[in-house]
């Protein structure tokens, strides 16, 4: 796991062609806005987060965030445990990000 600034986050994942934006918050909180092409697990989701994570390719390299920071970097812990080598926290999370934003319906 790699804690990243908002910064590196963003220019690593713009060279990145093998990439996945993992959001990890709340329904409520994805209700407020999501990362562009983002998708959406539930930290929160306990044993059902697990599962979900399971289902993943774990070629892929993972960027992970949350509100601001801290969920996501025990995804980040949880992914490595798991067998996922490359999982990106984003420093400061959702809450500092100044990138693409999408609504979901």
């Amino acid at each position: 796991m790699a804690d990243l600034s908002q910064e590196d986050w963003k220019k690593q994942l713009e060279e990145d062609n093998n990439s996945v934006v993992l959001d990890v918050r709340t329904q409520e909180e994805v209700d407020m806005g999501i990362i562009t092409d983002a998708i959406h697990i539930d930290i929160y989701k306990g044993q059902g987060f697990i599962y979900e994570l399971e289902e993943l390719d774990k070629t892929k390299n993972y960027y992970v965030y949350c509100r601001s920071g801290g969920r996501s970097g025990q995804a980040c812990a949880i992914m490595n445990q798991l067998g996922f080598n490359n999982a990106y926290n984003l420093i400061g999370g959702f809450s500092e990000w100044q990138g693409d934003v999408a609504f979901k319906d």
